[in-house]
């Protein structure tokens, strides 16, 4: 399996690939007031890698008028998108991914958000699956459960 997550980066112009998480240095709250304890996730190394090959899934996805990108740090202020994207990766083994994505406006409308993730994801589930060998694709039908709103 992958769990995938979206975060909106309002100063993003480009869908971004993020490949790794780290677990230190979260200093900003969410919009509940949440950060972690001193700033540090639980019990992990510094920095856990993405199964899948960002660098590689954004080289090879294309949809016609949107960007990919890849980055390997998702933002050094260490936002809730790391932290979510760090523990998924600490406790699925390095299969989750981060993607964040610009705000919707008439360039970049909701239609052709999705069709761009749809990509995404898939080249996503390919890479995984040739990288290591073994499917990230379960056997049973993948199923989208949305986030609950902040």
């Amino acid at each position: 399996q992958l769990t995938v997550h979206v975060g909106v980066d309002a100063a993003a112009k480009a869908v971004v690939l993020e490949q790794r998480g780290r677990n230190r240095g979260y200093r900003e709250t969410d919009v509940r007031g949440f950060r972690p304890e001193h700033g540090v996730c639980p019990d992990g190394p510094e920095v856990i890698e993405s199964r899948v090959n960002m660098k590689a899934v954004s080289r090879r996805v294309a949809v016609e008028g949107v960007e990919v990108m890849f980055s390997r740090d998702a933002g050094s202020c260490r936002y809730v998108c790391d932290y979510t994207y760090y523990l998924s990766l600490h406790l699925g083994d390095g299969r989750a991914a981060l993607i964040h994505v610009p705000p919707l406006s008439p360039g970049l409308p909701a239609s052709l958000l999705g069709k761009a993730l749809q990509a995404v994801i898939q080249e996503m589930l390919e890479e995984g699956e040739n990288a290591q060998g073994q499917s990230l694709v379960p056997t049973k039908q993948a199923s989208v459960v949305p986030a609950r709103e902040n």
